[in-house]
């Protein structure tokens, strides 16, 4: 029997995240997040929806969500160069640190109100209290816009950082719930030494995957990226053994090796988005299937209050508080406050309670529901008419086509996208009039009508998408020709 319940068990994994994958275009055409949809699925799935699919392990949710977390850490820092670092590290920062405080404050306030203990009420607001960067990009790239600058960056590096602090504080939080800790200035202390080793273990394992990679020679492109795969995993596991914080260092980790030069970029890039992309709809198809609609009833009326009061209170009054050091419009303020929306984190943290037999952890782990919920349908369904009307985003012009050199030898550049606007200084010149740098070639021009042959006589046309082999000490020099590149601009 046991082949052919594996075989049943994979037939409606699979079945599931079919249904998944199929609802992403759906999900543009309703403004939400497609991760919304799959939630979705998995209650239909589940044991009390169409499915009947009995699913109730909470222990393999969570160790499934650990893995999944990691990956999706890594994947984000992976993808954030170090200019988007230098742009926002200090907002971001004090978002994914005092924000997350603050944010658990605000909850945890109400909470109270609504008659949770202390202990348990900072709990609640522990779990939640992380953003997910890929939710808000993910709605954005339905809407056809992308943030401008500053403001897409400052989300995508809180959502990488604040991830740790949240998982940090659901455990110290938990154990004070069961009385396995008391409140005292050694929180502080245990929580700073775990970042500290995390970000410092994070760089040491970063910069030894660097020069792994670039001292190992793999007899086939595939194999890199199981490669970063395992220097992932590595990132996480040795920090935790050592008692620091194991999801920062997979995303520190990430940064630093992403920010060096890597063989098959593209290659390990691609693999490590699609990693990223099924361990979203993994933990949230779970969530679906760990999900009781008949005991959503009982907590309906607490979930939405404490949803309300996250996205309407703790929310924004956190991101107001944590910029008033810096400058930014009221605008840009009310933006990053609104969408703040929440991913695949509060679910693994929202099983870790469960697990470690928390009296009301099962109310805790629906609440969790009724967040995710409701910051799909408000904030969610808002986010690309919010950024147009705001000013902060720009129409995506979306490249019709990839280049990529496919070499397991390193070359000193990158092939990267322009699109001429009017403003652009090759907007109307001619293919020989560009003072491009030796080592610089112009690869593909691509217009409505398809691909145009280049020659010197050649003249570029606001619209046109240009594709340029770039070295990496003349980009910026490119960039001043062309306009900032297609994957800049988040």
């Amino acid at each position: 029997m046991e082949p052919f319940a594996t075989a049943v068990g994979l037939a409606a994994a699979g079945g599931l995240l079919l249904v998944a994958t199929l609802l992403s275009p759906l999900s543009q055409r309703l403004g939400v997040p497609v991760l919304l949809l799959v939630l979705a699925v998995g209650m239909l799935g589940g044991s009390e929806g169409i499915g009947r699919i009995p699913f109730d392990d909470h222990q393999l949710a969570f160790r499934v969500g650990t893995m999944a977390l990691v990956l999706i850490l890594f994947d984000g820092g992976l993808g954030t160069p170090r200019s988007v670092l230098r742009r926002a590290l200090p907002r971001a920062l004090t978002l994914a640190t005092v924000g997350v405080v603050l944010t658990v404050g605000g909850v945890a306030v109400v909470a109270m109100a609504l008659g949770f203990p202390p202990a348990l009420a900072i709990l609640v607001g522990a779990v939640v209290s992380s953003t997910d960067a890929a939710a808000v990009f993910s709605v954005l790239r339905g809407s056809g816009v992308r943030l401008r600058e500053t403001t897409g960056a400052t989300l995508e590096i809180e959502s990488g950082l604040n991830d740790p602090i949240a998982m940090l504080l659901t455990v110290v939080a938990t154990e004070i719930v069961l009385g396995d800790r008391q409140v005292g200035a050694d929180l502080v202390l245990l929580g700073v030494r775990e970042l500290a080793l995390g970000g410092v273990l994070g760089i040491a394992i970063g910069r030894a995957g660097r020069f792994l990679l670039h001292l190992v020679l793999l007899p086939a492109p595939g194999l890199y990226p199981v490669l970063t795969v395992s220097i992932a995993l590595v990132a996480f596991g040795i920090p935790t053994l050592l008692g620091g914080s194991g999801f920062l260092a997979a995303y520190v980790a990430g940064v630093v090796l992403g920010d060096g030069m890597l063989p098959y970029r593209a290659g390990i890039r691609r693999v490590h988005d699609a990693l990223a992309w099924l361990s979203q709809l993994a933990m949230f198809l779970l969530l679906g299937l760990l999900v009781f609609p008949s005991r959503l009833l009982a907590t309906a009326p607490t979930g939405l209050l404490l949803a309300a009061a996250l996205t309407f209170l703790a929310r924004p009054l956190a991101v107001f508080l944590c910029f008033l050091p810096f400058q930014a419009s009221l605008r840009e303020r009310t933006f990053v406050a609104w969408v703040g929306l929440r991913g695949a984190v509060p679910i693994v943290l929202a099983t870790y309670p469960v697990l470690r037999g928390v009296a009301q952890g099962d109310v805790i782990f629906h609440v969790v529901f009724f967040v995710v919920l409701v910051n799909g349908l408000i904030p969610g369904a808002t986010v690309g008419w919010l950024a147009r009307r705001f000013g902060l985003a720009r129409l995506e012009s979306t490249v019709p086509a990839a280049v990529e050199l496919v070499s397991l030898r390193e070359y000193p550049g990158e092939f990267v996208w322009y699109t001429v606007d009017r403003a652009s200084a090759v907007a109307g010149a001619a293919m020989s009039d560009l003072p491009l740098p030796d080592g610089c070639v112009l690869t593909l021009l691509l217009r409505e009508e398809g691909i145009v042959a280049m020659h010197e006589g050649t003249t570029f046309r606001p619209d046109d998408h240009v594709c340029v082999f770039v070295r990496h000490d003349e980009r910026g020099f490119v960039d001043l020709l062309f306009g900032r590149g297609e994957e800049d601009a988040v």
